[in-house]
């Protein structure tokens, strides 16, 4: 094939998104013609390709989810299920090869190279040169920031300077300055209606990557909310309804596929942004601004600078590399220095604070050491499904009682922040005034609810909570938050309630799917509470 003809072909499938995903599934299945396959080849196609895939992949999912809930006959949904897997091999193919083409590009980038006694410093002393370099830019007016991170204030405003002069076009306007959900509404509409253009400005394509997952994760609400109308109706009756799931498989297909199109264009931003901070003006600014750091901390801390003189001088008497300011060699001379003056911590030092919910130290059992005698204390656990929003949660209680139910969450924290929240409701049903102490393995879920409980704020869990089914019923908790504790509890080491209540929260999850059929469904629960609640006492289930 010509070289014109290859990239008459690469243009095409650029420009033509059904064209490029057909011949993507050729090649997966082997019936690709030769010259689309080596088109696929061309690196710039990296990219689109995972997007591509990014859809095929739910839609594959879909077609098997319909099949598994009507009336396919057993060979077709085993080969339907082997489509499926296909697809989702090749979308982590193409995910790892974007990966390996970004990391080639970031180490091929070209960037000033500071002098051998500045990268030490920086290396060796991090918090004592952060702080010179955030006094010299604040007498010079400017913000703070590193300057080689894309997402900070001094990357952001060089990059605002330099597209100052731009007059924004209303839509791109209203998008950047509309609130978070008026925000994820118009994400909905550009999968489900028209696609909107002006998600790809500069000025909107950082907001539309971050709350991509947040619409994505509405359209697994939708196959969720579809999946339960079909299983409450029997097979004979459901044509319409699995039409309305396969619609919101549809609808999430392209969600899927824009979220990822969002990273890419990201990506691109940041390259361009990082490109402008590399070159010109603003490079011979950060250039100024690092020495005139250096020379802050060589007064501010004169034995340490001789130390990094009498070092790097000593080095480069024999090294070499010394011609070009010995590249690679800051980070061994930083760690012999670090060594040597421990005392300047990084952002090591004071940066983490533990939350008093996990324990530190060696003890898996230590949050369990002071629970009051009159607490009645019970674990939440909960399951997610893969392609929908459906998820399952169960709980066990000391007092002999344990739960589970379904519902639908954004994410696996959300979901257990609902077997958390059911748990107790139920508990503070059956006892008027003990207090309630809630265990759970998920530590995202126990800071969610702890921090909300603690500030009688639902809105404290709203980073966590995006569905309405989760926040009413923290809402309804919050009631109640004087009489409830949350703790952390590590999973998965034996204890009987955690078990218990991890075998629930699937039991549940698969009866909401219906991977369990309602005849077999009571069976399986006995099943559970007599293989695992025997030494717990459970004497009754709340479903």
């Amino acid at each position: 094939m010509k070289i014109t003809e290859h990239t008459e072909l690469t243009r095409r499938f650029a420009d033509d998104f059904t064209a490029l995903q057909e011949a993507v599934l050729a090649r997966m299945n082997g019936i690709c013609a030769p010259e689309a396959a080596a088109a696929l080849e061309d690196a710039s196609l990296a990219g689109p390709i995972a997007i591509a895939l990014a859809h095929a992949d739910v839609l594959a999912r879909g077609v098997v989810r319909r099949a598994e809930l009507s009336t396919r006959s057993p060979e077709r949904l085993r080969r339907l299920r082997a489509h499926a897997r296909k697809v989702r091999r090749a979308r982590a193919q193409a995910e790892a090869l974007c990966k390996e083409l970004r990391a080639r590009h970031l180490v091929g980038r070209s960037r000033p190279v500071d002098t051998l006694a500045l990268r030490v410093v920086r290396r060796a002393f991090p918090a004592a040169f952060a702080e010179a370099l955030r006094q010299e830019l604040r007498d010079r007016g400017l913000p703070d920031g590193t300057p080689q991170a894309p997402e900070s204030d001094l990357a952001r405003w060089a990059w605002d300077r330099k597209t100052a002069g731009d007059e924004l076009p209303t839509l791109v306007r209203e998008l950047r300055d509309c609130d978070d959900d008026a925000f994820v509404q118009e994400l909905l509409r550009d999968a489900r209606e028209d696609e909107n253009p002006h998600l790809t400005h500069d000025a909107v394509v950082e907001r539309w990557s971050r709350h991509a997952r947040a619409a994505l994760a509405w359209g697994r609400y939708a196959i969720g909310q579809a999946e339960r109308e079909v299983l409450a109706c029997s097979v004979s009756a459901r044509h319409d309804r699995l039409d309305a799931l396969d619609n919101a498989y549809q609808d999430t297909a392209v969600l899927a596929a824009r979220s990822r199109e969002a990273r890419l264009r990201v990506t691109e931003l940041h390259d361009r942004m990082q490109a402008c901070m590399a070159t010109g003006p603003f490079a011979e600014l950060i250039a100024q601004c690092r020495a005139a750091a250096l020379a802050r901390f060589a007064d501010a801390e004169p034995e340490l600078w001789h130390s990094v003189c009498e070092l790097t001088v000593r080095h480069q008497a024999h090294c070499p590399g010394q011609a070009d300011d010995c590249p690679r060699c800051h980070r061994a001379l930083a760690a012999v220095l670090a060594d040597a003056h421990p005392a300047d911590a990084g952002e090591d030092g004071d940066g983490e604070h533990p939350t008093a919910t996990v324990p530190a130290g060696g003890d898996r059992y230590a949050v369990l050491a002071d629970l009051p005698d009159t607490a009645v204390v019970a674990v939440a656990d909960a399951a997610v499904a893969d392609e929908s929003a459906l998820c399952g949660y169960g709980w066990a209680s000391e007092d002999g009682t344990s739960g589970y139910g379904d519902s639908l969450a954004s994410s696996s924290g959300e979901a257990e922040v609902i077997g958390i929240c059911a748990a107790a409701l139920s508990l503070l049903e059956r006892h008027e005034d003990a207090p309630m102490i809630l265990l759970c393995d998920s530590v995202q879920a126990v800071g969610a609810v702890d921090t909300a409980l603690r500030s009688a704020d639902p809105t404290a869990a709203h980073r966590t909570l995006l569905f309405p089914e989760s926040r009413q019923m923290m809402d309804r908790l919050l009631r109640h938050r004087h009489r409830v504790q949350v703790r952390w509890l590590k999973g998965h080491i034996g204890h009987d309630l955690n078990e218990t209540a991890d075998a629930l929260a699937g039991f549940a999850l698969r009866r909401a799917n219906g991977r369990i059929p309602s005849s077999a469904a009571r069976k399986e629960e006995a099943r559970i509470l007599r293989s695992l609640g025997s030494g717990g006492g459970l004497l009754s289930v709340a479903a």
